[in-house]
């Protein structure tokens, strides 16, 4: 590891630590290691130009990002919402089972667990805090702890640059992550159980059964989403990225024209912060990939494989110290950084020891996903406390049972194999 290399990694860390922008503290990091060393910028910046074009599967992520912007725009949410309080919302406790499937049904439109905190659940914050019925940290917390649900299962942001830099299936990948996501789902809801009957939550008025068709009907063409773009992508009709596409344009059509829900205005406000996010996530993905030039410079991959060779270390050893790296990273590092910068340099160990790489994929996905509750950088406080007012020291206070049993969860899946790869080898995946 040259001197280079380190100052480059001082300059990110301390930029990142100050509270600059991620992507400038990358590309500013990666400028000071090309100065150092005497590369030609313009020779990397070929490089990344061309593998942006070359990876098609890119493509979904702003597509991902239209069609949840839709969702939020549009009344779906509120029909969503409707559906899930007609289900869940009769037992004690009942608004925070409604976060928890929301956000399970959302999760199979947006992909994003931030465009999960910001839209339907802020929604469900307003529902939950009206006349007194939960105190606001508890809403905020449980509505931070199911936004993580959004991109383990399909759609998932997450999992599309998982499989850039892993060349794992995205298929498969996208499988993988529909059991673990209703792990989640249920762990987050046994601790809603255990906390409704302690600190007694009131009992919700019940949905009449005789409306419950009545609003399953209203919600139904939403609740096809989903369908459609997995029944597209494992039917053989669509890639994930033209599925991608299918779901926003779905989505479009869904809200302007069945549900006459979408002016000309709000479609132009969607399309306008739809492409600020995608310019965003494009920004760290080319920071991201001129680091990951100069990693394969330094020969880093090669490094940590070479140190594995000379060690007895078990694949379930690695996993649980690469799990303990990343839960730590996820207190300080995005999830995004982390799985284009931190992730591709354990990539060959994986290879080495044996491990499936779509099973590391979950894993990696759900732990980066605990990181975004996980204090003191944890995003999804930031952007629920930004959006709601609710003080952070209370989502903090409140958000820890749930962290608790979604560490649990994660526990679960790295001993368990199966519960990533059960699905995946139903559909013939062979690993």
């Amino acid at each position: 590891m040259s001197t280079a290399f380190l100052l480059c990694l001082a300059v990110l860390f301390t930029l990142a630590a100050i509270g600059a922008p991620i992507a400038l503290a990358m590309i500013v990091g990666a400028g000071v290691y090309l100065a150092v060393r005497g590369h030609d910028p313009g020779l990397v910046s070929e490089q990344i130009i061309q593998g942006l074009y070359e990876s098609f599967i890119l493509l979904a992520v702003p597509l991902f990002i239209v069609a949840a912007n839709i969702m939020n725009a549009g009344s779906i949410s509120d029909r969503l919402l409707r559906f899930c309080v007609a289900i869940v919302g009769r037992f004690r406790g009942g608004l925070g089972y409604v976060n928890v499937v929301a956000s399970v049904i959302f999760s199979g439109m947006s992909g994003s667990a931030i465009a999960d905190a910001a839209g339907i659940g802020k929604i469900v914050i307003q529902m939950m805090t009206k006349n007194g019925r939960y105190t606001p940290g508890f809403a905020a917390a449980i509505t931070a702890a199911s936004a993580t649900i959004g991109p383990i299962i399909p759609p998932s942001i997450p999992m599309v640059m998982y499989a850039l830099i892993s060349d794992a299936s995205i298929g498969y990948l996208f499988l993988a992550g529909v059991v673990p996501g209703l792990l989640m789902a249920l762990a987050l809801m046994t601790m809603i159980f255990f906390l409704a009957r302690k600190r007694g939550f009131v009992v919700e008025e019940s949905v009449p059964l005789k409306r419950i068709p009545g609003i399953t009907l209203n919600a139904f063409p939403a609740l096809m989403l989903p369908v459609i773009l997995l029944t597209g992508i494992y039917g053989g009709a669509t890639t994930p990225t033209e599925a991608a596409a299918v779901a926003a344009a779905y989505a479009l059509i869904l809200a302007a024209v069945f549900y006459r829900a979408l002016t000309f205005r709000a479609l132009y406000e969607i399309l306008s912060n739809s492409a600020r996010s995608s310019a965003a996530i494009g920004l760290v993905i080319g920071g991201a990939m001129i680091l990951n030039y100069i990693v394969a410079s330094e020969n880093i991959p090669g490094t940590v494989a070479g140190a594995l060779q000379g060690i007895d270390v078990s694949p379930l050893m690695f996993l649980v110290s690469i799990n303990l790296l990343l839960l730590v990273l996820g207190c300080i590092l995005d999830a995004t950084t982390i799985i284009l910068v931190i992730v591709p340099l354990f990539i060959p160990a994986c290879g080495l020891l044996g491990i499936d790489l779509v099973h590391f994929g979950v894993v990696v996905v759900v732990n980066t996903m605990i990181g975004l509750i996980t204090p003191p950088y944890g995003i999804l406080l930031f952007v629920i406390n930004g959006a709601t007012g609710i003080p952070l020291r209370d989502i903090i206070r409140e958000v820890l049972p749930f962290l608790a049993v979604l560490l649990f969860a994660l526990a679960a899946m790295v001993l368990i194999p199966d519960i990533s790869l059960w699905l995946p080898r139903q559909f013939g995946y062979q690993g």
